[in-house]
Formats: structure tokens, C-alpha cells, sequence
């Protein structure tokens, strides 16, 4: 191919931010004609066009919800081959659960995920110099771990404060850090009962209410959620999916163990869904590209350090293409 013909077909990355209600910055990344510039996000060395000019792409946009405490720069990657193939990506932080504000995770962030979501799809539809390339009655989603429960929900799925308790009251010990987050570990000695009880009691007092959670948005078509926390849905209200949906497991997860979380899911959606990439050595971490630098010995690494047998050079690219096609199958092909 003709090197003009290559550039054309492979825009660069443009990036802007916009402002959220909450006056948060979100992230948006999408096609540009600009020449890329080296930057430098915390520990990350990135590239992209600062406000460069848009042009036009494939016409939609995918929103991706970030884990619990995460931030945008960690899903760059999948932020590119998304922009390469033509789509907008759009990369809400979550109040009070992102990485300058992790002050209210798990199940009270949860409530307020996919309306956050709907709020980013309704900021790039009102910021003219995109949304005029754009077309937002076919959207996609991609969330992992607590950004993948946020996809769930926009599927169709139904959950509840209730039932994540009594997930953690029968399985703390087998699923101790999807019920605690990376504040401890269990670590086989005398502490490990301790932990466990004042754990189930803090559950107890904080998530007893029994509100089935539910939430639509017509606008979203298809979505994929990796490795995400989904033992406190409702299995079956997945059966049918509202959304063309897809579901990554990493099969050495002891973050979110997947017969519990994404494993359960599966079993109730197929084959109404489709397993997007199964990695039988991948970790939690492997929702993250680029992976933050972790402290060895650190709770961070060992929930998020990838297994030793996992090949990240070569599966994270593949992994990128696979929900890239995802979105280009279930909203453009025949649409």
C-alpha cells in the first residue's frame, strides 16, 4: 500500500478534554489528521495530537468506564486501535471513584456509573466539533472489573446492595478482595479470621438495602465487559441482553475470581452472548494497557501483577483488535 493510502486509512490520535458536572475532566480521544506529540501522564509516556483537529472516522463513539480508582491513561492502548479503526472514544472519571478521588468505591459508585455514562455520550453529542462527525443512536461500551459491572448494568443486567452482601457472607473467604478491594489480604495465619469478620460486619451495616438496580440507555448497542465484578446480579436478567454483548475472562483472576463474576454471567446470557477473548493465563491486570508500575510486594501487584505465564506483548494487541472488531461487527456491519 502506498504510504499516503496507509496514512489515510490510519488517522492519528487526537485528544481533548471536557468538563464534567461534577467538574472533572473527561478524556476523549479520536480521529485526527495532526502530527502526534510525546506526553507524559504520571508514570506513563503517551503520544497524541493535543486538540487536534477531528475528522471523520466510522461515525460512533465508545465510552469505556474505568475500574475502581482508575483513570484514562490506562486504557490508551485499547484507546488507539479503537481511534485506528475510526471510532470516538470517550473516557468518563467516576465520582468519587477514580484516581484523584477514590473516596467512595464499590456499590454507592455503582449506582451512579451509568448515568455517568449517559452524561459522557451527551457531552461529546453537545461539543460540536466532534459530534458533528458523529452519530449516536448505535453506541458502544467497554468496561473492566468495576467499569465492567457499569457495562452490565447497561446491558440490561439488574442488581443490589443485598445481594453483593450475601455474596461476601458465603464467600469472603474464596472471593476475599471483590468483597474488601486492595485494602488487605488474607494471608493463611491467625489475622485471616479477624479480617474476615470485621470485613462482614462493615458489609453488613453499609449494604443491607434490598433495591433491584436498573438502568436503561437506547443509545447504547453493544458492550463488553472484562473481568468485571458481577456477583451481586441477577444472572438471568442477563438472558437476554438489551445490548449485543461480549465478556473477556481471564481465567487466573484472583481479583474478581471468574466463577463467580464473569463465569456466572456467561452461563446465564449464551448464547445470547459471545466470549469476546478468553486468557487462560491472564490476570485482573490485564484489563489495564499500559499497565501502571507496581510496588513488588504490594497488594496492587499481586491483585493486578500479571501471572508469570502471561504473554502481554503479544496477547494485549490481539486482545485490542478482538473487542475492536466486537464493536465493528454490532454496530456497522449491517447496520
Amino acid at each position: 500500500m502506498p504510504t499516503s493510502q496507509a496514512s489515510a486509512a490510519m488517522p492519528s490520535m487526537g485528544f481533548t478534554q471536557l468538563t464534567q458536572s461534577d467538574g472533572a475532566m473527561m478524556t476523549v480521544f479520536y480521529p485526527s489528521s495532526g502530527t502526534e506529540l510525546p506526553v507524559r501522564q504520571g508514570p506513563f509516556n503517551l503520544s497524541w495530537v493535543p486538540n487536534g483537529q477531528p475528522m471523520m472516522g466510522n461515525e460512533h463513539l465508545i465510552v469505556i468506564s474505568h475500574g475502581s480508582g482508575g483513570s484514562p491513561w490506562v486504557h490508551t492502548d485499547l484507546a488507539r486501535a479503537l481511534v485506528h479503526r475510526g471510532f470516538t472514544v470517550a473516557i468518563p472519571l467516576h465520582q468519587g471513584d477514580n484516581y484523584l478521588d477514590p473516596s467512595e468505591p464499590g456499590p454507592p459508585s455503582w449506582r451512579k456509573r451509568p448515568q455517568e455514562v449517559s452524561t459522557a455520550i451527551d457531552a461529546v453529542a453537545n461539543y460540536e466539533p466532534l459530534a458533528k462527525h458523529l452519530s449516536f443512536g448505535s453506541v458502544g461500551v467497554f468496561g473492566g472489573s468495576a467499569g465492567g459491572h457499569t457495562v452490565l448494568s447497561l446491558a440490561g443486567g439488574l442488581w443490589s446492595d443485598q445481594r453483593f452482601k450475601a455474596h461476601c457472607e458465603k464467600h469472603i473467604e474464596q472471593d476475599f478482595s471483590s468483597c474488601v478491594g486492595f485494602t488487605t489480604l488474607l494471608k493463611g495465619n491467625w489475622l485471616d479470621g479477624l479480617k474476615i469478620w470485621i470485613a462482614k460486619r462493615v458489609i453488613a451495616l453499609r449494604f443491607s438495602d434490598e433495591t433491584v438496580r436498573q438502568y436503561h440507555d437506547p443509545r447504547i448497542k453493544a458492550a463488553v465487559a472484562m473481568v468485571p465484578f458481577a456477583a451481586d446480579f441477577i444472572p438471568e436478567s442477563l438472558k437476554q441482553p438489551r445490548a449485543k454483548l461480549g465478556l473477556i475472562i481471564a481465567a487466573k483472576d484472583i481479583n474478581q475470581i471468574p466463577r463467580f463474576h464473569v463465569e456466572a454471567i456467561l452461563k446465564a446470557c449464551a448464547p445470547r452472548c459471545e466470549v469476546v477473548m478468553n486468557l487462560p493465563d491472564g490476570g485482573h491486570g490485564a484489563m489495564l494497557s499500559p499497565l501502571p508500575p507496581l510496588e513488588p510486594n504490594s497488594i496492587g501487584n499481586f491483585l493486578l501483577g500479571d501471572p508469570p505465564a502471561f504473554d502481554r506483548a503479544r496477547l494485549i494487541p490481539e486482545l485490542n483488535q478482538n473487542i475492536t472488531n466486537f464493536f465493528i461487527r454490532n454496530l456497522m456491519d449491517g447496520a
